[in-house]
């Protein structure tokens, strides 16, 4: 997304702290930080560039109030003295309907200027900007009281609307995630729907029918209900065998958003749900990694669960995932009947694959099985990555 009109660059006798709290907008807009994060930065940047005792950031709800409100220059103790969250009401409210720069040398003097609580710090001198995305107004953010005298100038406003333009990229770009990340969504359930309807819908319907008929011929004949019983099993077992397969083959959720730990959480939490296995699920807090490293990780995880719970015949999985100095470290236990990880036919168990994707990125895969391979020194299978925590 081009950054909007309003700035036209060419911002003269800017100097080099100016320069460094500018880079740290721009930094914090290029790399994949929150969007929370995003606009704070933008905040201390803004406040520290134009020599500003306090700066605010607000983004509007459509109740009257605001999403988010952030404040920089005020302490934690002032800041819940001050009591709720603003409503949209005085010159607040007039900036989210005006896309014109706000300057005065006294904000009480400003036509819209309404109050503020008992609590609140003295405002005099005063620079606000809409954050706009063409004719949208996404949200305000306004400094106020220059530490220097004189009030704000028009160098100030060129700053202070750069540093609103960053915050619109920033609000854009996370709302376009968004959609994305919903409409990835709707095509993952749909995908799951038409696999459960081709394939589960028909199964548990011969399960039904066959159930039914031998509850009649129970009553007639005892002896031949156990090999339809027998045909129950063994559809019951397709039907979970499909359930799933529909449900580890999820699409990576998004990972830039939740967090590595999260997304992988869930995933167990929804196995957990589903199947008849116990699945425990630990995470130490985590360092991000770049987007592939995050994505070969979920991917590794959602393997080794896949052949925990297909190949392994297991009743208890355990997925652990911390951090060391350099690595984040992934291990996925189970106490089933373990494997030779040797052996040539085990390749159809994505070892191969496993392996591929942990040394693009960048990273190391170990896999134990057999004696002491599996929890706590059963029998079973560990499989353990390390992925580089730095570039």
């Amino acid at each position: 997304m081009a950054a909007p009109a309003r700035y036209r660059g060419n911002v003269t006798g800017i100097g080099r702290n100016e320069l460094r709290a500018i880079s740290a907008a721009v930094r914090a807009v290029a790399v994949h930080l929150s969007v929370r994060d995003v606009l704070r930065t933008i905040l201390v940047s803004a406040r520290e560039l134009v020599g500003a005792r306090y700066a605010a950031l607000g983004l509007p709800d459509e109740t009257g109030g605001f999403t988010e409100f952030l404040a920089d220059g005020v302490t934690p103790e002032e800041w819940a003295a001050i009591g709720p969250l603003p409503r949209q009401h005085g010159l607040l409210g007039a900036m989210l309907t005006d896309p014109n720069p706000v300057r005065v040398d006294d904000i009480r003097e400003h036509s819209s200027f309404g109050w503020w609580p008992s609590a609140h710090p003295e405002l005099d001198t005063f620079l606000g900007m809409p954050v706009t995305d063409g004719d949208e107004i996404l949200g305000e953010i306004f400094v106020a009281n220059k530490l220097a005298p004189g009030g704000f100038t028009e160098q100030d406003e060129e700053l202070l609307g750069l540093l609103a333009d960053h915050a619109a990229i920033a609000l854009v770009n996370a709302r376009l995630h968004e959609r994305e990340r919903e409409l990835s969504i709707i095509r993952e359930r749909t995908r799951i729907a038409r696999e459960l309807h081709d394939s589960v819908t028909q199964k548990l319907f011969s399960l039904r029918l066959t159930a039914e008929a031998a509850v009649e011929v129970a009553r007639r004949d005892p002896a031949r209900v156990r090999p339809m019983l027998r045909v129950v099993g063994d559809l019951a077992a397709e039907v979970t065998d499909e359930l799933r397969s529909a449900v580890v083959g999820l699409l990576p959720p998004d990972l830039a958003g939740d967090g590595l730990d999260v997304a992988i959480g869930k995933q167990a939490d929804l196995l957990n749900r589903v199947l008849d296995i116990d699945i425990v699920f630990h995470a130490e807090p985590l360092p991000r990694l770049t987007e592939a490293r995050e994505e070969a990780v979920y991917r590794i995880s959602q393997e080794a669960l896949h052949n925990a719970l297909r190949h392994a015949a297991a009743g208890r999985i355990e997925v652990d995932l911390a951090a060391d100095e350099r690595n984040v470290v992934l291990e996925v236990r189970d106490d089933g009947v373990g494997f030779d990880p040797a052996d040539a036919h085990t390749r159809r168990l994505g070892l191969v694959s496993m392996r591929e994707r942990a040394r693009s990125a960048g990273g190391r895969l170990r896999v134990s099985s057999g004696s002491a391979g599996g929890i706590g020194g059963t029998v079973g299978t560990t499989v353990r990555l390390e992925v580089p925590r730095g570039g």
